[in-house]
C-alpha cells in the first residue's frame, strides 16, 4: 500500500474546520521555478528522516492562511502582500498549518510522517530535493485555494515515491 494525495475536497474541509472561513478550491497550474523563492515549502519526513512529501504555500496563501487562523483583518493581509513581507506571528501560524496539513498525509498501516522543516518566502532556500520534488510531475496536487473574506493563492503538494 502507498501513500495517496489527499482528495481536495479533505483539504478543504481541513482548511474550512482550520480556518473558520469557507474555503473553495480549483485546479490551477505548478508552481515554477521562479515562484519558489516567493513560497513557503514545508517539508515531511518519516520517523527515519528521509524525505516523504513537500508541500508549497505561494506567498499570498501563506499570508491570508496564516492572517485568517490568527484573525488579522484582511486589510492587514493585503498590507503584508503589498509589502511582501510575513510578520513573526503571522509565520508562527502559517508553519501551524503545515503541521496540522500533515495530518492528510497520514494513512493507516503506513510510516508515520511529520512536519520536519518550514522555508519562508524570501527566507533560506529549501533543499534542493525539496524544491525538486516540487517542481517535478508525479504524484502532486495542485490547487488554488480561496479563502473566503481574505484571498486566496496556489498550494503545492508532491509525494516522494
Amino acid at each position: 500500500m502507498s501513500r495517496t494525495i489527499p482528495a481536495p475536497k479533505h483539504v478543504r474541509d481541513l482548511l474550512e474546520d482550520l480556518l473558520g472561513r469557507t474555503i473553495t478550491l480549483a485546479p490551477t497550474e505548478p508552481l515554477r521555478s521562479a515562484e519558489m523563492h516567493q513560497s513557503m515549502v514545508a517539508v515531511y519526513v518519516d520517523d527515519g528522516l528521509k524525505l516523504a512529501a513537500v508541500l508549497a504555500f505561494d506567498l499570498n496563501l501563506t499570508i491570508y492562511s496564516a492572517a485568517a487562523l490568527g484573525l488579522i483583518p484582511p486589510g492587514g493581509a493585503k498590507d503584508m502582500i503589498k509589502d511582501r513581507e510575513i510578520m513573526s506571528l503571522d509565520a508562527e501560524n502559517a508553519t501551524e498549518i503545515c503541521n496540522i496539513f500533515g495530518t492528510l498525509l497520514n494513512h493507516e498501516g503506513l510510516p508515520h510522517i511529520r512536519l520536519y522543516q518550514t522555508f519562508l518566502p524570501d527566507g533560506p532556500a529549501p533543499p534542493n530535493d525539496a524544491s525538486g520534488h516540487l517542481l517535478a510531475l508525479g504524484r502532486r496536487l495542485d490547487l488554488l485555494v480561496q479563502i473566503g473574506g481574505y484571498g486566496g493563492g496556489r498550494l503545492a503538494l508532491s509525494l516522494v515515491a
